[in-house]
């Protein structure tokens, strides 16, 4: 089916001092590589974040205020959607694969979005297929420090299950010693 992807690359990074976590290497690739390599069949893909060099075939936006929370990000990768699916990934994800973002477009159905639940019952917001124009419908009119959470709950949403692993991400020294 097709599909966007948009990555959501620009975080803040708090709990690793500021660092670059999408630049940041996990099993000799940087992060942002392996949520690309989970898009390989999106087009376009769009990175809301600083511009890296050496990721070639993405389309590079920012926030109108950069740093002003996901909700932000997600409004900015959207302006440059025209496909009715898209998939949303967090630029921080160790353990997504291909196989992840094919069950989730899958999945998606006639709902509104399809989201990876991780082993412990979470929703992971920043791991799932949507249709375009319920994201944008969800929108609020303020998107600047909006909670995503309550952005996309109330939406008709799919929950797929993980398989172990694909739901991983760096948001800790420790995380990053883990996949280190």
């Amino acid at each position: 089916m097709t599909h966007a992807g948009i990555v959501l690359a620009g975080g803040a990074a708090r709990r690793l001092s500021g660092v670059d976590k999408p630049a940041l290497p996990v099993g000799g690739k940087p992060l942002l590589a392996r949520a690309l390599a989970a898009l390989e069949d999106a087009d376009p893909v769009i990175v809301v974040g600083p511009e890296r060099p050496g990721f070639g075939d993405v389309v590079w936006t920012r926030e109108a205020s950069p740093g002003t929370g996901p909700v932000a990000a997600l409004a900015a990768g959207l302006a440059l959607v025209r496909t009715e699916i898209v998939v949303v990934l967090a630029g921080d994800l160790a353990g997504v694969r291909k196989s992840t973002v094919d069950r989730l477009v899958t999945a998606l159905g006639a709902a509104s979005g399809a989201v990876l639940v991780d082993g412990s019952g979470e929703r992971q917001w920043l791991l799932g297929a949507w249709r375009a124009e319920a994201l944008r419908a969800a929108l609020p009119e303020t998107v600047e420090n909006a909670s995503l959470r309550r952005t996309l709950g109330g939406l008709d949403i799919v929950e797929v299950p993980e398989e172990p692993g694909e739901s991983d991400d760096i948001d800790t020294p420790e995380d990053l010693d883990r996949f280190s």
